[in-house]
């Protein structure tokens, strides 16, 4: 009852956000400027640039230490195991099914990255503790570096305005390589491997609240540009289509299947994984899709409705998901 009931609370949060960007957009508050104004600079500049680096940073120096990683590297394994395939797995299913482009990279990315910061975090405090919290930051680098490296490429890789000659003439784009997100994570770890005390300096605690404020700005942004675009699209266009359900299963049933069978195989070849730690890594693993989806499709000149319906569906099918999860995980304790 604990499981549902705190995947419930997870989820009307995130819903309720949702349903303030729905609802202002129905009554007129957030006209078409505004919905431009949104998409051209909040997006591209406030969200991308400044404040999903500046979250990125400021968790990763609160959340990790070096010796964290170094003394958890097994999880890093399994975690980036299972992306691997993840990858390989969903870019086939993208061939067979013949999935159009403006939507391959929103396939892709659900059966691979998780919301793990806004609903995986609280999920897993309620659910395991503080003790679990170790486990939880090796899925989060996973998930951070996955999301903001092959994620994010892929995702400006499927600009279906883009053609094909031009994707191959112009060269590699380092900046989608690099993209800023990713740079908050990778000066992170350079403050983590010089010992830098950035968060613990008294004098710059300025500077870690307004960096943390920034941060804070990306989620319930993100969430009420979703509730934008359903006003927009209309609630109608949340369906159930061929594309919709395969990227379901990828994200409930593949996701957590491919890092639970890369966890026993390890036990079978006899490294020890600590009960509590394959428990965090599978439900981490089965979390709802990237919040931020639809901003990415949105960059990307991709299918936006088909991003935002994604997401909205599996943040709310995650409450059933949860405690059958949780009941199927039971015998790792």
């Amino acid at each position: 009852m604990t499981a549902l009931s705190t995947s419930i609370q997870s989820v009307l949060t995130i819903v309720l956000l949702i349903v303030v960007g729905y609802v202002l957009r129905r009554q007129g508050r957030f006209d078409d400027q505004f919905g431009k104004t949104i998409s051209d600079l909040l997006i591209s500049d406030l969200l991308m640039k400044i404040a999903l680096p500046a979250s990125i940073f400021i968790s990763v120096l609160q959340r990790l230490t070096l010796d964290k990683l170094v003394s958890l590297s097994s999880g890093l394994v399994y975690g980036f195991g299972a992306v691997i395939l993840g990858y390989l797995i969903a870019f086939l299913l993208v061939w067979l099914l013949k999935v159009r482009p403006g939507r391959r990279g929103t396939f892709i990315n659900m059966f691979v990255n998780a919301n793990t910061i806004f609903i995986g975090l609280p999920l897993n405090l309620a659910l395991f503790g503080d003790k679990a919290v170790p486990y939880f930051l090796m899925y989060y680098v996973v998930n951070t570096v996955s999301t903001w490296t092959v994620g994010a490429f892929i995702m400006a890789w499927d600009d279906p305005t883009q053609k094909k000659s031009e994707k191959s003439s112009t060269g590699f784009n380092w900046k989608k390589l690099l993209p800023a997100p990713l740079v908050g994570f990778l000066v992170a770890l350079v403050f983590l491997l010089l010992k830098i005390p950035f968060i613990h300096v008294g004098w710059l605690s300025f500077a870690v609240n307004a960096l943390d404020y920034v941060g804070s700005l990306v989620t319930p942004l993100s969430l009420i540009y979703i509730g934008i675009i359903l006003a927009d699209a209309g609630l109608k266009a949340i369906r159930f289509d061929r594309d919709t359900i395969v990227a379901l299963i990828g994200r409930f049933v593949i996701a957590p299947a491919l890092i639970a069978g890369l966890i026993l195989l390890g036990m079978h070849a006899g490294f020890n994984v600590p009960g509590l730690e394959a428990q965090t890594l599978i439900i981490q693993a089965a979390a709802p899709g990237l919040a931020v989806l639809p901003i990415l499709a949105t960059e990307a000149h991709a299918d936006v409705e088909y991003a935002t319906n994604v997401v909205t569906t599996s943040t709310v099918l995650f409450v059933v998901v949860v405690p059958i999860l949780m009941m199927l995980v039971q015998g790792l304790a």
